[in-house]
């Protein structure tokens, strides 16, 4: 079949197998070109490994410091008249290449809040690793079935308290518009999003990673958060999302706790906006990163996730001082939150209209960048040519 995209909002409805594989493959030759990751993993589990800052974490681990990788991700294979998802097609791409480099690689595809998804993993790392040095949490999901109590909980994506109305952008079609979002109307809602985003999850992990026994000594495990702006913090960190972000960031206390005896460490990584299929859903967002990457790339400081995921393993997380800010957080989120990148960020928001667009904002990288996600907008790809290949993940255990 001719795949080409076919959009629905913020989420492509298809993907696209050669071009996510080119996708991989220019995350993975970037790797190569920074050398080797010294002192970096070895044995290697990602929740979450196929999209986003997770496939981008298990890209570095694997090409930066030759470490084998168990991945576990929640994807769809391509059905009768269907494309697969972009995540079945990444990690396919990715274990094609990690394979031929004769790197371990493997995949578990299923449900990682549950606890049989979670024993499957313990079960394939005894067998082929023993343990892992390195546990990468990385999961986005919009709902989450609770593995003790079965109850089914849905995120939401709102602000708390009041209104919040400020632009917008339409990113397919360029348009600049207001937009009101009405906060949440009750607690639950609230607390439904701190299940599926926060860190309880999290800390189910690695405590079943622990008395499972295949927690290495001087295990690392690293989740992923996110701050921004102040013109952002109504919808975002001040808002549902940000309670879980709170929650989530609180876990480290009790990981470190629980890994004490392994005298294993636990961390938040505060990235950078970027587009990714869970920050276009996201009101405001979109707007905001399209002009925060016409200042960043012209300061020539502009990075994508696997940009931000080397520079997290290779200064960050495998040096002998791990930098954390005053709440014990990593940020590599630092050149964005520049007060010169913020200050003309915020001035370039006050003038922004439809009509500007184009020439104050940096619109066409976010719509590749959010194209590329699903394989799309690649120049090396003809995207009229028929696409017959099946494309399997060669290692799902």
């Amino acid at each position: 079949m001719i795949i080409q995209p076919r959009v629905r909002g913020f989420i492509c409805l298809t993907s696209h197998p050669e071009g996510t594989a080119q996708h991989v493959k220019n995350q993975i030759e970037y790797i190569k070109s920074k050398g080797k990751i010294s002192n970096g993993p070895k044995k290697v589990l990602v929740i979450g490994a196929s999209t986003g800052f997770g496939l981008a974490s298990r890209i570095t681990a694997a090409f930066g410091s030759d470490a084998a990788t168990i991945g576990v991700f929640f994807e769809k294979p391509a059905a009768e008249g269907r494309p697969g998802t972009a995540g079945w097609y990444n990690s396919a791409a990715f274990e094609k290449e990690a394979h031929a480099a004769g790197l371990y690689a493997k995949s578990i595809n299923g449900d990682a809040f549950s606890d049989e998804i979670k024993q499957q993993t313990i079960d394939l790392i005894k067998k082929d690793l023993g343990q892992v040095d390195l546990v990468v949490y990385s999961l986005a999901s919009p709902r989450r079935t609770h593995p003790k109590t079965g109850v089914a909980h849905a995120s939401v994506l709102k602000p708390i308290g009041k209104p919040f109305t400020d632009k917008t952008v339409d990113f397919h079609t360029g348009i600049v518009s207001d937009i009101t979002i009405q906060p949440v109307e009750n607690e639950e809602d609230i607390a439904n999003t701190i299940a599926v985003m926060g860190g309880e999850d999290w800390r189910f992990w690695i405590e079943t990673l622990r008395e499972a026994g295949v927690l290495a000594e001087g295990v690392k495990t690293v989740a992923y958060s996110y701050i921004g702006p102040e013109l952002t913090y109504p919808v975002y960190r001040n808002g549902t999302i940000g309670r879980a972000k709170d929650d989530l960031e609180g876990t480290v206390p009790v990981l470190n706790n629980l890994l004490k005896d392994l005298n294993g460490i636990s961390y938040v990584s505060v990235n950078k906006a970027l587009v990714t299929q869970s920050s276009s859903a996201i009101p405001v967002v979109p707007l905001y990163i399209s002009l925060l990457y016409k200042v960043m790339k012209e300061k020539g400081i502009h990075e994508g996730t696997i940009e931000q995921m080397q520079r997290l393993f290779a200064e960050r997380l495998y040096t002998d001082n791990v930098l954390l800010d005053d709440k014990g957080r990593i940020r590599v989120d630092d050149w964005e939150m520049r007060p010169d990148v913020q200050e003309e960020v915020s001035k370039l928001w006050e003038q922004v209209t439809t009509e500007n667009l184009d020439s104050i904002s940096d619109i066409k990288g976010y719509r590749d960048d959010f194209f590329n996600l699903f394989g799309f907008n690649f120049e090396a790809i003809d995207y009229d040519k028929d696409t017959n290949e099946v494309v399997n993940v060669p290692s799902i255990a």
